[in-house]
C-alpha cells in the first residue's frame, strides 16, 4: 500500500489570537473534518514559530500560521476525499466553520511526495 500525503498552508483570521486560532481549529474544526472526510487516515497540524526561522533577505513574507498534513492510505482515499470536498454542500459546511477563524483567500492545499532520509550520524 503507498501512502498519499497532502498539505495545507492556513492563516489565522484577522482579530484572533494564535492561542484563539489553535483552540478553534483543534476544537471545533478538527472534529468537524473528521466527520466530513473518513477516509482521512491521519490528521496533523504543525503550528509555526517564525521566531527563530530562517528566510532570505528578498522571501517573500511568511503568510501562514499552520502547515496542516492529510494522510490517506492511497491515492484513491484521496481522489475521493477531492471527490467529496468539491460536494456543494461539504464545501458550505467546511467554509462556513473556516470563516469562524481561516483567512481563507491565503489557504492552499495540494498533495504531495514525501521523501525522507535517516542521518546515520544524528544521536551519535
Amino acid at each position: 500500500m503507498s501512502r498519499c500525503k497532502a498539505i495545507a498552508l492556513l492563516k489565522k483570521r484577522d482579530g484572533l489570537t494564535r492561542d484563539q486560532f489553535i483552540a478553534h481549529y483543534e476544537q471545533v474544526h478538527v472534529p468537524l473534518i473528521l466527520s466530513l472526510y473518513p477516509m482521512i487516515a491521519e490528521y496533523r497540524r504543525n503550528y509555526t514559530d517564525f521566531s527563530s526561522a530562517f528566510a532570505f533577505a528578498d522571501a517573500a513574507p511568511f503568510d501562514f500560521d499552520c502547515v496542516s498534513e492529510f494522510w490517506f492510505d492511497s491515492r484513491a482515499d484521496w481522489d475521493t476525499f477531492m471527490a467529496r470536498a468539491a460536494d456543494p454542500e461539504v464545501t458550505a459546511l467546511v467554509s462556513a466553520d473556516e470563516a469562524n477563524f481561516i483567512a481563507s483567500s491565503y489557504t492552499r492545499l495540494f498533495a504531495v511526495e514525501e521523501s525522507i532520509t535517516t542521518n546515520p550520524q544524528a544521536g551519535a
